[in-house]
Formats: structure tokens, sequence, C-alpha cells
């Protein structure tokens, strides 16, 4: 039986979720002969109207508690929808983890969507960053809407603090008018048009962002870091990957934001250490990221001390 398509709607209560999924039904794009069937896990202001729901072939399901989205419960909705496609417009304080869904359905996207004007709260409290990284983390797209009279320095920092957590996600700023314009990359602690760029230990988080969202702009600079080195199993003998580890959003995401690095005698360096790295970037489609990425050519790799403390965003 072909797998059928899931398309997962995350954000807080009173987001807009509802709201982007009801503009989304009426747009061309949208239509389709087949059957789709719409779960809604929480109910805000905003409601579905029934003749919406009729003309596109949608099929609402509610699901008001977590123990509910069972996959038998997931395979009885399939059966009685008979759909092609299954919308689910997800529980913000649900844990994103916890989603499961029966083998004839896949994931074929996350999208997450925020109010601007609470982005603050959201990531200032501790257990509400926990939620958003765990919603972040396999989004392709984040829309933050009500982004109106915010200004643009916030907003580069929402983009930072957003893109540390969905670091392949699109991010969109928008307001009322639609989305809104402007230049929301990071402000960097260095200057990008220097020849040669000495990242310091408490730039290195905004560095691994940057460079990884833009990387074309990095492509030929000279770079200078201190990190810590890893060698995977097989990885060759002239290869490091050298980086830090990271808290993106709560004690428990900590990850490793490492870069791969060209040496020769890397061999000669052990798991843990801690080197100080200087080469040139060069942008090259690599195995270890398996895409384009930025590789580091170093000219020097040499021992130094440890530096303590996560990189933190």
């Amino acid at each position: 039986m072909e797998q059928l398509p899931v398309f997962v709607i995350n954000g807080f209560l009173e987001a807009g979720k509802t709201q982007f999924m009801k503009f989304t039904m009426q747009q061309e794009y949208f239509k389709t002969e087949g059957n789709t069937l719409l779960i809604v896990c929480e109910e805000g202001d905003e409601e579905y109207d029934e003749k919406l729901l009729s003309s596109t072939h949608t099929t609402i399901k509610y699901i008001e508690d977590i123990k509910d989205f069972t996959i038998q419960n997931m395979e009885r909705f399939t059966k009685d929808v008979n759909p092609e496609r299954i919308l689910i417009e997800w529980n913000g304080l649900w844990e994103q983890d916890k989603l499961e869904i029966p083998d004839i359905w896949f994931i074929n996207q996350m999208i997450t969507i925020y109010d601007t004007s609470t982005l603050d709260l959201y990531i200032k409290n501790k257990d509400l960053k926990a939620y958003m990284g765990k919603m972040l983390i396999n989004s392709e797209l984040v829309i933050c809407n009500r982004a109106d009279n915010i200004d643009e320095d916030i907003l580069s920092t929402y983009h930072l603090q957003i893109k540390a957590m969905a670091p392949n996600a699109e991010i969109i700023f928008e307001g009322e008018e639609g989305e809104i314009t402007g230049d929301f990359s990071i402000n960097l602690p260095y200057n990008l048009d220097d020849k040669k760029l000495i990242i310091k230990p408490e730039d290195y988080g905004v560095f691994y962002i940057d460079i990884m969202d833009r990387t074309e702009k990095y492509d030929t600079k000279e770079v200078e870091f201190t990190a810590q080195v890893v060698r995977p199993e097989g990885i060759g003998d002239d290869v490091l990957i050298t980086g830090r580890r990271a808290m993106t959003c709560c004690e428990a995401d900590i990850r490793f934001l490492g870069f791969v690095c060209n040496y020769r005698g890397a061999k000669n360096f052990k798991n843990k250490d801690w080197v100080k790295i200087k080469g040139k970037i060069k942008v090259e489609v690599n195995k270890q990221y398996r895409a384009k990425g930025p590789v580091i050519y170093a000219d020097d790799v040499l021992l130094t001390g440890p530096i303590d403390g996560l990189v933190q965003f």
C-alpha cells in the first residue's frame, strides 16, 4: 500500500496554527481530489468552517489527550477517512518526540508557528524553551507571525535562538501585511570582511550557526579557533572533527557542533583532545556533512588547554 504523507503544524496555543491551516486550505496548491484527514490536538479561539472542510474533502478528528494519540487510533482514523494525506495540528505542550505514527504514514514536512510578540517569554522560560527545542529540531519551516513593530535587532536575536534549535529550517517573520523583509542574520562579533577570522571561545556558537546558515560567505576565509577533537572510527588518517558541545535549548539537548578538518597528521590526535586550529575554510561536498559544507584545511593543529563550560545561545 502506498504510504501517506503527514504534515505536522507545531506551535503553542493561540500561535496561529488554525489560522495558518485555514489559509492554506483555501489555496490552489492545496486542492486535491482525494480526502484529507485533519487531526486537531488542541482547540483555540479559531474554528474550522464546515463549508471549507466540505469543499476540501477534509475530515476532522479531535484528540484531547496525548494518551489517545496512539498508532491504533491513527490506524482507525485512516480506515474511517481513507485519506490521501494527513494534517496534524499538534499541541505545543505535548512533547514532539512522543509523536508515533503508523507504518503506512510518513512525516513529509514539519512547520512550526510562533506568535513573535510572545517569543521572549518562550525563550527565557527554560521549561517552554525545552518544548520549543523538541518541536523545532525537525522543522523545515518556522513562521513567526505578528512581528509588526518589533525592532530588527530583536528579530535578529530571535533568528539566532531559533536557528540554534532548528539548524535546517527556513525562518520567516510575518506582519499583518505578509512577510517582513530585512536582514535578520546574526549580529556577528567579528568582521566577516576580514581575511582572517579569529573566533573567541565565547563566540563559537554564533560562528557555528552563521557559517552553517550562510556557508558561501565563509568560502576561502582563514580562521582560527579552539575546539575539541572527535575521531570516529574509519574517518581516515588525515581527518578530524573539531567542535564543541552546546546547549541549544535545555540540559537534555546537548549537541556537538563540529566541523570537518583536514590535517596531515590528524591520526596523532585522540578523542577529547583540545586543540587550536589555524587554517582555511573551503566550501565543498563532504561525506561527513552528507552535503556541501565548510571544510577546514588546517595548516596548524596545536594541543591546548580545555575551555570550561558549554556553548550557549
